[in-house]
């Protein structure tokens, strides 16, 4: 027995003010996530709780204490500060923003359903693990604030993902705690009858029930599902309770859940999509409940599957192998047996859908999702060329700089990045009216460069001394885990304080993945040593980051980085945090001078931290990857130029060499540079470059415009015009595909007379094409010129396409097709040598993308 006794609680939850009844309505609702006035309110009230409860509204209005809100009754600026943020949430509420979205799509009969495996709102509601459920999130504060018709559909991850501890052995602690609903600002969702509404998803010989749950966010909602419900076994219970889980069977189910269940939360809350975007291969599964769906209506698989891919768009987000679920073709006909009887075709026929190259026994999510989708991207450019390379098996002819994959870089949400005193400094020159100006680059080149450089660095200062802070608070409570003396301590962290304002700090926090490189500074120590203790120009590093707890060789590289800050020559200059969190992002990633990102070329996707980082006048410090390729002009950072010819040990030696290079021969003399009057003036002027150039084009609202005009519109577009008269358009355009598979392999094609050697400058170019149809119509195919020009290496780059005419526009059988080169306007007037290809490939006025067959046939 254990003589100290039980240990119990209890919560004492206060009445809320009649005044303040609204809190709750503030708590329940995400835009308290990007929304500073709201956060402040509860902080305001009472600070103590509001750190206590780890800036969780919902639980803060359980526990703050009664005294404090019966004050804040009384309290003219509290409740002055109350109406203010009312009045605030009401307008956004209720007043459409400047911006229209009508030319795009229509707020009264379209609606956007875009599914991801994470959403990275806030600290408080932890369902996400890193960069792509924080871009979720900015996504839809994005479509918040433009009055998108718009729903997200994810998980309620009861444990969402990890914290993460690590002991004095440097050894990552990974810890899933338990969330209870009532904590977040969900409610359950309910149909007309007040009944809370389930839907239920297939599973080898049961049914798995699946609550939904809703989520407000601002003008739009979030829709969730979970699978701890009663009716489920234990083991059932437990399929969504984690994010990213190792077990494949486990991860599997939960892609069922998602994209399956994620289709019949929908129907049964009366939402009609008509748009559907899967952001990234999670979510594919949906392909195959849609299609079921429609099969059930009477329309033939292969006329589904055309309806379906028509007005889906599909976002892959990383071109590393691990972030592509793939699945045994087994497993496809274990779990999918009943769904697949209902398509009414051999399971076959769908496990083609996931096929990949050289691998027939594998089912591919991202597969299936650029098959099931007509509308595809990648998240920067770079990552797009990347992209259509990765995907190219699926359209086979095709050079990968034509197939259907484009790209739309990635933005972060500005109101949630930007830090509480560029706002205030922002509004003070400004008024409110600047974030309405959020993607005009005149309008912030012109006022970056009219704030005074000593306020701006005011600003900067207060941000750095802020971080230094919080830094500082964080090391020591993990420090005083460790068996080490406070004095020990105390010396670690003896750098982090407000009076060190002035040393150059550089920040490094993200997931600690392997591509991204996190020890790639740290290749010559004695050479760092001598860098970071220079007492005249001393630098702090600061490192955070999350392993996957399966990823030893991530775990491996925190371990090592752990072990480099204890040495006594980093001691205080090598700092690295644990948990790495949204919570510690507001203070760190705005404070730090420099941000340093080093992935290994080209698998940094697009990454936006950096983006967050240079809203607030940080300067990156970057491989040009991602979206600093496209950002970086030379004045407005600094860049590492990438070796991707070189053997992998040779390439991570000379780019680690030059990573020290442009540290101490450009970033540590440019810091600590000061002009006649004492002022850091090439400094303060890179740090505006960073600010006006990425804050105006790298931010969510650029990003949900590009979405809408370039994958939501067309898909929206397309579907109707598929689906319009019993689709009609789906089952003609099916049956056409259905002829050019069966006929494309016989088709033959030739010069009917020789090409000339040279013609004068005055004459045309007639060629004439004889094509073998092989039971095609003319009108099935377009016969093409490409002129283009050869580099060094012979890479042919088109510049301009011109179509032949057939002779015979209803031919069959053998059809001649006809071309006056150079006769066109825009060609008349080329000389010298020219270069030019002729290619035929599939054409139909349905067809989404010229090249969305796949089919190319070269003369």
């Amino acid at each position: 027995m254990n003589a100290a006794g039980s240990q119990f609680s209890v919560e004492i939850q206060p009445v809320l003010p009649e005044r303040f009844k609204r809190l709750e309505e503030l708590a329940n609702d995400l835009y308290y996530s990007w929304n500073r006035g709201v956060r402040g309110l509860f902080r305001h009230l009472d600070e103590e709780c509001w750190n206590a409860c780890a800036h969780n509204p919902k639980v803060f209005l359980r526990r703050v204490r009664q005294h404090k809100l019966d004050a804040a009754v009384r309290d003219p600026i509290l409740l002055a500060e109350y109406r203010n943020v009312l009045s605030a949430y009401d307008t956004y509420r209720e007043e459409a923003p400047t911006t229209r979205i009508d030319a795009y799509l229509n707020p009264d009969s379209d609606l956007v359903a875009y599914f991801s495996a994470e959403f990275g709102f806030h600290e408080s509601m932890p369902i996400y693990a890193g960069g792509l459920g924080i871009l979720a999130a900015d996504y839809c504060k994005a479509m918040s604030n433009l009055w998108v018709p718009f729903v997200g559909v994810g998980l309620l991850y009861r444990q969402g993902y990890f914290t993460q501890q690590i002991d004095d052995d440097g050894r990552q602690i990974a810890d899933y705690p338990s969330m209870n609903p009532g904590d977040l600002p969900v409610v359950a969702a309910v149909d007309d009858a007040g009944q809370e509404i389930h839907v239920s998803v297939d599973l080898p010989g049961r049914s798995l029930a699946l609550k939904v749950w809703l989520v407000r966010v601002g003008q739009i909602q979030l829709c969730l599902l979970d699978s701890d419900v009663p009716s489920n076994s234990p083991q059932d219970r437990l399929i969504t309770a984690q994010l990213y889980v190792g077990d494949g069977q486990i991860r599997l189910m939960q892609e069922i859940v998602l994209g399956i269940g994620g289709v019949r939360a929908l129907r049964a809350l009366g939402l009609k999509p008509t748009v559907w975007h899967i952001n990234e291969g999670h979510a594919a599964f949906l392909l195959l409940e849609r299609c079921r769906e429609r099969v059930q209506k009477g329309i033939d698989f292969d006329g589904a599957m055309e309806l379906v891919a028509s007005d889906t768009a599909f976002t892959t987000h990383t071109p590393v192998a691990a972030g592509h679920d793939m699945y045994s073709v087994k497993d496809i006909e274990t779990f999918f047996g009943p769904l697949i009887a209902e398509l009414g075709v051999p399971t076959s026929r769908v496990c083609e859908l996931g096929a990949v190259p050289h691998s027939a026994n594998d089912f591919s999510m991202t597969s299936l999702a650029l098959r099931g989708s007509r509308f595809r991207n990648g998240v920067s450019r770079i990552h797009g060329e990347v992209a259509a390379r990765m995907c190219s098996f699926v359209w086979p002819d095709l050079q990968p700089d034509e197939n259907p994959m484009g790209y739309v870089t990635n933005g972060a949400d500005i109101d949630t990045h930007l830090a509480l005193p560029w706002v205030a400094l922002f509004e003070m020159y400004m008024g409110g009216g600047w974030r309405a100006k959020l993607t005009d680059r005149n309008f912030w080149h012109e006022f970056i460069d009219s704030i005074p450089n000593h306020v701006f660095l005011s600003v900067r200062q207060i941000l750095k001394a802020s971080m230094l802070e919080d830094v500082r608070r964080r090391a020591l409570l993990q420090y005083e885990r460790y068996p080490a003396t406070r004095s020990i301590a105390d010396r670690l962290t003896a750098n982090l304080t407000r009076k060190h304002t002035d040393t150059l700090v550089v920040g490094f926090a993200r997931r600690f993945a392997t591509y991204k490189r996190a020890t790639l500074l740290f290749r010559d120590l004695q050479r760092l040593a001598q860098l970071v203790n220079d007492p005249m120009h001393p630098v702090i590093f600061v490192f955070a980051g999350k392993a996957h707890p399966n990823d030893q060789p991530g775990q491996q590289y925190l371990k090592q980085l752990f072990d480099i800050s204890l040495l006594p020559e980093f001691q205080g200059k090598v700092i690295l945090l644990e948990n790495y969190n949204l919570s510690m992002t507001r203070e760190l990633i705005p404070g730090v001078d420099v941000w340093l990102n080093n992935p290994e070329y080209p698998l940094e996707a697009c990454g936006t931290s950096g983006m967050k980082a240079a809203f607030n006048g940080v300067i990156n410090l970057s491989v040009l990857d991602g979206w600093w390729a496209e950002a970086y002009n030379g004045e407005n950072g600094w860049a590492m130029t990438p070796y991707p010819q070189l053997g992998k040990e040779q390439r991570e030696q000379q780019e680690a060499e030059d990573l020290l290079n442009i540290l101490e021969y450009q970033v540590i003399p440019c810091y600590y540079a000061r002009n006649d009057s004492g002022e850091p003036e090439a400094w303060l002027a890179r740090a505006k470059a960073s600010m006006k150039t990425v804050l105006p084009h790298f931010n969510s609202i650029r990003m949900a415009k590009d979405y809408l005009r370039d994958l939501y519109a067309p898909a929206a577009n397309w579907g109707r015009r598929l689906g319009d008269e019993g689709a009609s358009g789906a089952l003609e355009l099916a049956r056409w595909k259905e002829k050019i598979a069966a006929s494309w392999s016989g088709l033959r094609a030739r010069l009917a007379k020789p090409v000339p050697e040279a013609i004068g400058a005055e004459q045309t170019l007639d060629i004439d094409v004889e094509v073998e149809l092989n039971g095609l119509d003319a009108d099935d195919v377009v016969v093409e010129c490409v002129l283009g020009t050869k580099n060094n290496a012979g890479a042919f780059t088109v510049t301009h396409r011109v179509p032949f005419t057939p002779a015979d526009p209803g031919g069959k059988g053998t059809v001649l097709f006809h071309c006056d080169l150079f006769g066109s306007d825009q060609l008349c007037s080329s000389s010298g040598l020219q270069h030019f290809k002729i290619r035929i490939y599939p054409h139909h006025k349905l067809l989404s993308h010229w090249f969305e067959c796949g089919r190319m046939l070269w003369l």
